[in-house]
Parts: C-alpha cells; sequence; structure tokens
C-alpha cells in the first residue's frame, strides 16, 4: 500500500472468486496461453512474501482484467522495483518489452532532491529492477513520462497504475501525467487502475489525495476529461469490510498500520482497502 507524498518524496472478464463481488462490466476473457503465462508469473518463487498479500490484490485476476498479455509492451507507473514488478517484469520482458515510468521531473511538486532523483531514474532503474526480478538489466526499459524516446511514443499496449493516483491528485500533477501517457499509448492501447475508494458520499476534504482515496466517478471524469474511454469496470479488489474513513487515511490499515497497535486486531480484520479496478480505452 503506498504512502507517498509526491512532494516530498517525488516520486477480459476476471475469474470468479469467493467472496469476491464480481465484474460490473469487463472486456474480453484472457486468452489460454496468457492466462498461463500470467499464473507462472504470479507463482514464481522469486515473490517470496509478497505472496501472502495475493488474497487482498488478487493480482492473477487484476492482470486479466487488464486483458496484459506476454508479447505486450507494458508500461508499469512509478515502478519501484517491488510488488508488481516482480510480476510484470518476469512475464512480459522475454517476448514482449517490460517498461518502468518514472514520474516527470519537471513536476512543480519535486523538491530537488526529488528531481535529481527522478532524472537519475532511466539510468539507475533497471540495474535495481534486474536484482529485484531476476530479468536481465537490458531487457528492462526505464523513463520519465516527460523524456519518453520518439520511437515509444504511441507504442504502448498497457500503462499500470497501481494505488498512485492520489498522490498525483494532491500534487496537481495528475492531468499532465494523463496526458504524457495518452501520448506514449498505441492506438487501442488501454490503462489499467487499481486505486484505494472512497465513499460515493465522502467529503471532498477527504478525497483531494491526502488521505489515500479517491472518489471512482471523479477518477473516471478525469480520465475521461484527458481522452479516454471507459472500458471496463471490476470489483475484483473490492474490499466491503473498508469504511474507508480512517483520520489518518488508508494507512490505518494493514500493511502499514499507522495508529501502531492501537485497535491493530480491528484494522487487521479488515484487511486492506476498498479499491476500484477501471480500466480506460485511449480514444
Amino acid at each position: 500500500m503506498r504512502h507517498l507524498i509526491i512532494p516530498a518524496l517525488i516520486a477480459g472478464t476476471a475469474l470468479p472468486l469467493i467472496g469476491v463481488a464480481q465484474p460490473a462490466f469487463a472486456a474480453e476473457a484472457a486468452d489460454a496461453s496468457s492466462a498461463s503465462a500470467i499464473d507462472a508469473a504470479v507463482a514464481a518463487d522469486l515473490r517470496g512474501t509478497d505472496k501472502a498479500r495475493d488474497q487482498y490484490r488478487h493480482p492473477k485476476e487484476t492482470l486479466e482484467f487488464f486483458q496484459v498479455k506476454p508479447n505486450m509492451v507494458v508500461a508499469e507507473y512509478a515502478a519501484d522495483a517491488g510488488w508488481y514488478s516482480k510480476i510484470l517484469a518476469p512475464l512480459t520482458a522475454t517476448s514482449g518489452k517490460y517498461v518502468a515510468l518514472g514520474v516527470s521531473p519537471s513536476s512543480p511538486s519535486l523538491n530537488e532532491e526529488r528531481k535529481a532523483q527522478m532524472n537519475a531514474f532511466p539510468a539507475n532503474y533497471p540495474a535495481r529492477a534486474a536484482k529485484a526480478t531476476g530479468v536481465s538489466a537490458d531487457k528492462i526499459h526505464a523513463f520519465v513520462t516527460n523524456a519518453v524516446p520518439a520511437e515509444m511514443q504511441g507504442k504502448v499496449d498497457r500503462v499500470l497504475i497501481f494505488r498512485m493516483l492520489h498522490n498525483l491528485q494532491r500534487s496537481g500533477i495528475l492531468g499532465s501525467e494523463l496526458d504524457a501517457i495518452h501520448g506514449m499509448l498505441a492506438p487501442g492501447g488501454m490503462v489499467g487502475i487499481e486505486q484505494h475508494r472512497a465513499k460515493a458520499d465522502a467529503p471532498a476534504a477527504y478525497v483531494d489525495g491526502s488521505k489515500g482515496y479517491l472518489k471512482e466517478a471523479d477518477v473516471i471524469a478525469m480520465f475521461e476529461k484527458h481522452g479516454f474511454v471507459l472500458a471496463g469496470k471490476s470489483e475484483i479488489n473490492a474490499n466491503p469490510k473498508d469504511p474507508a474513513n480512517h483520520a489518518q487515511g488508508v494507512w490505518t490499515l494493514p500493511p502499514n498500520y499507522a495508529l501502531k497497535d492501537v485497535d491493530k486486531d480491528k484494522y487487521a480484520a479488515i484487511g486492506e482497502s476498498d479499491r476500484m479496478t477501471l480500466l480506460f480505452k485511449k480514444k
């Protein structure tokens, strides 16, 4: 669960699940070979203790819903050589291409230290990701959004953004980053979103990004404003036990436990946050 504060940091139809609500609507189902490849990537030993969180994040079903295939050019936004990187890089680096996207260094939200770090991201990330994923560094492509090479523009099949939109929203750069992503997508390319979901009647002050939660309707409207159409939505990562009204935001819940031992059993019983899972297509 990402707790990034950008001003300081910058930085087919789902298969049935027991006890998990099913998609409201979705696109075509994953083909058998893609499903098998995703199975293998999710089951890989290199993921280690990451697998304990599959019960909340449903990576297999999420990637199938996003219609990810191993021969695609797939970009992970705000990649950190972490949880999803360990799945996506091995999945796509051989027959497709794995791309790690960093936030634009030109963002006014970045302090000087973070600007330097993001400028260095394309050179530094491949070696770091190689250690985490087992994929050779020369098969890991890293760019920042304002400096995507011309040969990559209009060539990316999928951009995946996991629990990051709130940071872009609170820093005022969500729109500009969506414009950059739109430009790098191939015709018919899509963006997959997993994001902490606020209640539809949550007050505006709670959904400014500072609590980690956003309204689903607001996310859809923002994407439509920047040249996308909603292609599908799913309840794969829904958690009806999450009231999504925590004073300390989403980080109250596991794995962060912002309140430490205070009511820890209560929050452990809730589990990770309620999340929207959306798929947008480039117009």
